[in-house]
């Protein structure tokens, strides 16, 4: 929904407007010297191909295959023509128009059927139907009975031609389709992130010395792990080179002051080059991508989101950002990468790439196996798509989740890009169960787990707002503060041992039991006097460590919020281990310690780690059950699942008290996404939806007669209207149905363009005309719904947003006795649920909401404050389809 505020008394009514517009974004802060390319960005949608000729009547020659051009298309190559756009928007009205009709129709592709008003592969338009769709504009929803409707008629179509054996191959082909899709994202997603795994340990252990061979074995390619291969411990290899043996410094001080020039100096460069390929080559790679996929896989077109340029952008900024050793992880990011494979692999299937609905439950079994790679947890992964991402889930989507989580799984395990047959670093294994009287710290893991979370939202929240505000220094140069931020990183994690470590070998670190540890560099596992000092450095580390997460999240770079937090919640995880294990040590004969052994240690340090990154997650996440499946998969100790359990419920318990929403969801708030979720049971105000419509006065309406192709282009050109409802006429104003914008404005260009070349005077017309001439008159039917999703302007506006929520709806038109009354869109909802005040609802006034063209906000990001008042920008918009 588009809205925006303007500087008013809070008593002065605004009349609700349900629309976003089609005009040209305003130049903002945050795109800076970007908006030369966002035409160029959004030139491709990889959501959904339309048509990028000009409209033609014309049969049209079947197009040949071309691998270039439909999977790496440039990022500097022209846009595609546009929906024309309107600057500006006059006072509402309704036209008339007179009688015509036409025997011919056109279709989505621009062909033309003379069959007596029939087309043979579709339905027949002289029936009421859905109308034919062009496709989706950037930013805009998708209308989801629509897609499973075509479906349905695509399959009935198939089944009814597919006759014997060359019919049962055919189904049997038709049907394969997605399990190919699923397959061939499977192994791609493995694939990338193995590569990913190599590529980021290198650079990041390069950055403290490097490999050559001393006693023959050694090489400049490999890490410090497989350089060391075989030795016991780091001291005892010779092949690994810090770099200050490099330049024959032997010096206690010299040395520690090359290796911390190297490792700052390093770690900018990663950084800095990882937000120089984001904001060059392709801006939706930065951050984690979830909150969009989340928004995408509601309903929402993002183009070029899921692109070749995105993926290969991602990927390569992941390597150099995870390296870099900034506070983010490629957890989150994964998911993105997985849906980019997904998108690409669906190319190759026209069946499900022209429908939007269909690739959403693909998209949806895609993102399972960008956590099935990223923690090594299938099921988690399965779990996580249901639980956090996918707006539609039935049981076939959860199957082919399964199936394309497994693939992924298999295909890291079969690249074991570790050699140690683990899917990921921090992978462990626990020998010793838990006490009865653990159960108290760890619920207070717990309660600091919501703690975590709820501050980091709120204070992320707080950053982001300033990061787009006129006082951030770095507003026009994002890949400076970029590394002004790896500066104060590296500066900072260097002389601390637990933060200059990388991510994945921190935390496996900190899960894992001394026993397991051979080379105990980080000294977790001392004792005596020697604990008090860990303790506090681990403390010191998880608050460095919150604020860094806080400030890297949201960056021009490639950046996971999952890992950060467990990470942190790892940190003082293990420092409330150590604190209880010392106590029980100190005080073995205690009541609570009567179960523990004498010889065998009672508490078990590692495990309070992984329940505290546990309760960290789901603090920052809201997830609950598949935090529990991914650690429980992490470890592969059923016996911890009750203590992780009771950890995640009261995180979420203490982390909902501060706020609802979750990082992701706080983010598609922020960003202004039009994401309804079906599962949101949140209250909302108790009052007719006629309080909040966009009243019959204030639309746009067409009349189903009277109008020439001149007139509704200059109704297109003064209106930014994203759909128009068609009525009788100006005084009964009995509804007939509604046409998108950019149907309307396809369907009249088609009209002029050759062979029909109709006169711009050529009579247009909504209803059926018997007398009509197919050679005088256009006949809009074809691309009108004639069937939209009607309701009762008395209807509660419960029951309309039960609708929009679980009906995927993308506007609703309400009618009294036929009659149109008003009309009601996503965004229009999306506003009332997420800004509307219950107080501000009046009767008979509509929502007093402040307007702001707020759809187009997001990854290519609007500036939401205008000079010191802060004022959003934007203008009244007409009706939104």
């Amino acid at each position: 929904m588009s809205s925006s505020s303007s500087s008013r008394s809070p008593n002065t009514p605004i009349k609700a407007s349900s629309s976003k517009s089609a005009v040209p974004r305003p130049f903002t802060p945050e795109q800076g010297s970007e908006d030369e390319e966002d035409e160029t960005l959004l030139a491709e949608d990889p959501l959904h191909s339309e048509p990028t000729e000009r409209a033609s009547s014309k049969r049209k020659q079947k197009a040949t295959f071309n691998f270039a051009t439909r999977f790496l298309s440039s990022p500097f190559s022209g846009s595609r023509p546009t929906t024309p756009n309107s600057p500006s928007r006059s006072s509402p009205r309704r036209r008339r128009v007179p009688n015509a009709g036409t025997d011919q129709y056109f279709s989505a592709d621009g062909e033309s059927s003379l069959q007596g008003g029939k087309d043979a592969n579709t339905l027949d338009w002289n029936v009421e139907g859905p109308g034919r769709r062009v496709g989706y504009d950037d930013m805009t929803a998708i209308d989801w009975i629509f897609e499973y409707a075509k479906e349905r008629q695509r399959l009935r179509l198939l089944y009814s031609n597919a006759v014997g054996l060359l019919g049962y191959i055919r189904r049997l082909a038709d049907a394969s389709q997605i399990w190919l899709i699923l397959i061939a994202t499977g192994i791609a997603t493995g694939a990338i992130a193995a590569g990913i795994d190599v590529a980021s340990d290198w650079l990041g252990d390069l950055k403290t010395g490097y490999c050559h061979s001393v006693d023959g074995d050694g090489r400049f390619y490999l890490n410090k792990v497989f350089c060391c291969w075989g030795y016991e411990s780091m001291a005892q290899c010779r092949d690994w080179s810090p770099w200050s043996s490099a330049f024959g410094i032997n010096a206690r001080a010299g040395s520690y002051i090359i290796e911390y020039i190297f490792f700052v100096i390093l770690s900018i460069a990663f950084a800095a080059c990882a937000s120089y390929l984001v904001k060059t080559f392709s801006i939706y790679a930065k951050q984690s991508g979830i909150p969009e996929i989340k928004t995408v896989l509601g309903g929402f077109v993002i183009r070029r989101f899921m692109g070749a340029w995105t993926l290969v952008v991602k990927s390569m900024g992941l390597c150099l950002a995870v390296a870099s050793g900034m506070w983010l992880g490629k957890e989150g990011p994964l998911v993105h990468v997985a849906c980019c494979c997904a998108n690409l692999s669906m190319k190759l299937f026209e069946n499900v790439d022209s429908n939007e609905a269909r690739k959403r439950e693909v998209l949806s079994a895609a993102a399972a196996s960008g956590i099935s790679v990223a923690f090594g947890s299938p099921i988690g992964g399965v779990l996580f798509s249901l639980e956090q991402l996918s707006y539609y889930f039935p049981d076939k989507t959860m199957w082919q989740s399964f199936v394309c989580a497994m693939v992924a799984a298999v295909t890291l395990q079969a690249l074991n890009p570790f050699r140690t047959g683990k899917l990921v670093l921090y992978q462990v294994t626990y020998h010793t169960g838990w006490h009865g009287f653990e159960l108290v710290p760890f619920a207070i893991l717990g309660v600091i787990g919501g703690l975590y979370g709820g501050l980091f939202i709120k204070l992320n929240m707080r950053i982001a707002d300033w990061r787009r505000s006129q006082t951030n220094p770095f507003i026009k140069s994002p890949v400076l503060e970029v590394a002004a931020v790896a500066l104060a990183t590296s500066l900072v994690s260097f002389p601390i041992k637990f933060m200059r470590a990388q991510s994945s070998e921190l935390v496996y670190n900190l899960f894992a039991e001394c026993t397991d540890i051979v080379d105990d560099q980080l000294g977790l596992c001392k004792s005596g006097i020697a604990n008090t000092g860990v303790i506090f450095l681990l403390f010191i580390s998880a608050g460095l460590g919150f604020i860094f997460a806080t400030i890297t999240f949201g960056l021009y770079i490639p950046a996971g919020v999952l890992l950060p937090s467990m990470a942190v919640g790892a940190l003082y995880g293990r420092a409330v281990g150590l604190i209880v294990e010392v106590w029980q040590r100190e005080h073995p004969s205690w009541i609570a310690f009567a179960n523990c052994e004498p010889d065998v240690p009672c508490v078990t340090p590692g495990t309070y780690a992984i329940i505290g990154a546990a309760s960290a997650l789901a603090g920052a996440t809201r997830m609950t059950v598949s935090v529990v499946v991914i650690m429980f998969e992490l470890t592969g100790a059923l016996t911890y699942v009750l203590p992780i359990m009771i950890a995640v419920m009261i995180s979420k318990w203490v982390g909902d008290a501060m706020g609802k929403r979750g990082i992701y969801e706080s983010w598609i708030h922020f960003n202004q996404y039009p994401f309804l979720d079906n599962r949101d049971e949140g209250t909302m105000p108790d009052v007719p939806v006629s309080q909040i419509m966009t009243r019959f006065e204030d639309l746009v309406a067409i009349t189903a007669t009277g109008h020439t192709i001149r007139s509704l282009r200059d109704v297109l050109r003064e209106h930014a209207c994203r759909g128009f409802p068609v009525i009788v006429d100006q005084d009964s104003a009995l509804l007939l149905g509604y046409i998108s914008r950019t149907e309307l404005t396809f369907a009249l260009s088609s009209a002029t363009s050759s062979p029909r070349s109709l006169n711009p005077q050529t009579e247009c017309h909504f209803t059926h005309q018997s007398l009509g001439d197919a050679t005088m008159t256009l006949d809009l039917r074809p691309w009108m719904d004639q069937t939209p999703i009607t309701l009762n302007s008395k209807s509660s506006l419960q029951l309309t947003a039960t609708l929009f929520q679980r009906l995927g709806l993308r506007y609703v038109l309400f009618a009294d006795n036929g009659v149109l009354a008003g009309l009601l869109t996503k965004k229009d909802v999306w506003y009332v649920l997420n800004e509307g005040e219950e107080g501000r609802v009046g009767t008979g006034a509509g929502v007093l909401r402040e307007e702001a063209a707020g759809e187009q906000r997001g990854l290519l990001g609007d500036s939401e404050e205008e000079g010191d008042a802060g004022v959003r920008r934007g203008d009244r918009r007409g009706n939104v389809g």
